[in-house]
């Protein structure tokens, strides 16, 4: 592309250095051209590249303020790839190692998560044999200090630059904990750091075994086959795969766990895009692990891409029972292209289909609506497919379940209590006044210990603005200017009555949810991952259903028409 440069004027060049017209090339090198030969497309390109750094130039040297060339050209290149997909992504210099550390799941840094809670910033899960636990921070410290720099004065993505860094190299954190009156200052030394694709894998009775599959980066296949074997030689006559919130990945991996269950040689996926190259066929290269033991998979609508892959591929070769609700409906694939000066682009060059045929793409991005907004593909445009057994599959929308179990949003006290931090914090406390507790699945908190949380919270301020108490504002405001206000004052007094006795117990009402939060959140401080996924066993609707198929094999089956 550089040889359509020469085609500017040499005022341009002089006022644009490199780095601009790389950047203003990456701009409009994507507006819509439909040319009939490569000749008008590179003349077109040309001559676009020439008007953008000509009105670049204006616009820089007339402008009556005093205007920032990277951020300019950074919100014209995200506009420019809005317009296609939310997945076509430019990404900087400064944010090639998040996008790295995004699909190899590898970072320099200590082992440690955090999450901003108002003003702070506070650990929320350190993983065993890393830095982060070998040199004593725990879940719930408040960082205050990185290096001596102040927390406080940082972004976020400072912070983040701050933590992480080259392998070898030290990072001292200073850190407020409960029940400490001074700060900790601790040292660490910044290590390679995996993040587990299958961060929990064990039984969940004496015959089901259980693995949680949550990212798809390199040896994600490996690590699902390690756990399979390992379940097998614990007594797993049967497996669960839980691909809930998986939001996907690298293809090649959710190919790899496709070949654990179905033979050499099967397709599993295509690609099909505008560019011939793109165009490919992805089939099972390896030995099967298992074909026999019955599987069941759970989704829901954080399930997408390559999740999307594993759950449709088994469904197709009626290999497994897909259980929890539709997947998300991302049948887009993306590719990055390396650009100058460190950049890259992440480019969708095709879409994926599954080996019935079906593409679970749900949003027509290449179809907008006049307002730029982006439609689902319609039910009267859905085609029906078949599994290898007749059963009939559907594309346009993403995995359709075998059993669909239905999933409730949680209540606006449920979401203001845990994105506020009142649940992280009480775990904190309650962790101080603990030293010890019980194994993660027999965890329960007592009625008397919910109580005292009840009681704790009394002290808190969580006032808030349900979305019905929003709705009945709207309908006071509508009815006052449609003069009718009066006629219905006495129903909307009562209907404003009724939401204060259900605000005054709000924390009763939604006890099951809030509690099943506490217990995960508390259980996490003494046995970090492993007892964040167990404490939930007892409560997961899904998980339970899972079980329950699986136990009643004519019911499994038939459902796969065996």
């Amino acid at each position: 592309m550089f040889s359509y440069l020469s085609l500017l004027n040499r005022e341009i060049m002089q006022f644009w250095n490199k780095k601009w017209i790389i950047a203003a090339l990456v701009v409009v090198v994507a507006f819509g051209l439909s040319f009939t030969s490569p000749a008008e497309r590179y003349f077109e390109i040309a001559k676009n590249l020439d008007i953008f750094a000509s009105l670049f130039k204006e616009v820089n040297a007339m402008y009556v303020d005093e205007i920032n060339p990277n951020k300019t050209i950074r919100t014209g290149i995200d506009a420019m790839l809005e317009s296609l997909d939310p997945y076509t992504n430019f990404i900087s210099e400064d944010e090639v190692e998040d996008f790295r550390t995004l699909n190899t799941g590898q970072y320099g840094g200590i082992g440690a998560v955090t999450r901003p809670i108002g003003k702070r910033t506070v650990v929320t899960m350190v993983y065993e044999n890393y830095p982060a636990y070998k040199s004593g921070l725990r879940i719930g410290d408040e960082v205050v200090k990185i290096n001596g720099l102040e927390l406080a004065r940082l972004t976020s993505e400072e912070a983040n630059h701050v933590m992480r860094g080259q392998v070898g190299t030290p990072v001292t954190l200073t850190v407020k904990r409960t029940g400490n009156d001074n700060l900790i200052e601790l040292e660490f030394k910044r290590e390679k750091i995996k993040i587990s694709n299958v961060p929990y894998f064990g039984m969940l009775s004496t015959d089901v075994g259980y693995i949680q599959l949550t990212e798809f980066t390199p040896d994600a296949g490996k690590e699902v086959k390690n756990a399979l074997i390992n379940l097998k030689e614990k007594g797993a006559k049967y497996l669960v795969l839980d691909l809930r919130n998986n939001g996907g990945g690298l293809l090649h991996e959710a190919v790899n766990i496709c070949n654990l269950f179905i033979p050499k040689g099967k397709k599993v996926v295509d690609t099909k895009g505008k560019v011939e190259e793109n165009n490919i066929t992805y089939e099972t290269l390896n030995p099967h692990v298992d074909l026999d033991i019955p599987v069941t998979v759970l989704i829901n609508r954080g399930s997408a891409s390559a999740s999307e892959i594993v759950a449709g591929t088994l469904q197709d070769y009626d290999r497994a029972v897909i259980i929890g609700e539709r997947s998300y409906g991302k049948g887009l694939v993306q590719v990055p292209r390396l650009l100058s000066y460190n950049s890259q682009v992440k480019i969708t060059t095709a879409k994926y289909y599954t080996p019935t045929g079906r593409c679970i793409q749900v949003l027509d991005y290449t179809h907008r609506r006049e307002d730029g907004s982006v439609a689902s593909i319609p039910d009267s445009l859905k085609q029906e497919f078949r599994t290898t057994r007749g059963r009939k599959v559907y594309d346009g929308g993403g995995i359709d379940p075998d059993i669909v179990i239905p999933v409730t949003d949680d209540a606006t006290i449920t979401k203001v209590v845990y994105l506020n931090g009142f649940i992280f914090d009480y775990a904190t406390e309650y962790a101080h006044q603990h030293p010890t507790l019980t194994e993660p699945q027999s965890f329960s908190l007592t009625d008397k210990e919910y109580g005292d949380f009840i009681t704790w919270m009394k002290t808190k301020d969580y006032s808030f603005q349900s979305p019905v108490e929003t709705a009945l504002e709207e309908l006071i405001a509508e009815a006052t200017k449609e003069k009718s206000y009066v006629d219905l004052k006495s129903n909307i007094d009562l209907i404003q009555t009724r939401l204060k006795d259900l605000r005054k117990n709000e924390l009763i009402n939604h006890k099951e949810a809030i509690k099943a939060l506490l217990e995960r959140e508390i259980v996490s401080r003494y046995y970090f991952e492993r007892g964040a996924v167990e404490t939930t066993f007892k409560s997961d609707k899904e998980l339970k259903a899972a079980i329950g198929v699986l136990h009643n094999q004519p019911e499994y089956k038939r459902i796969l028409k065996m």
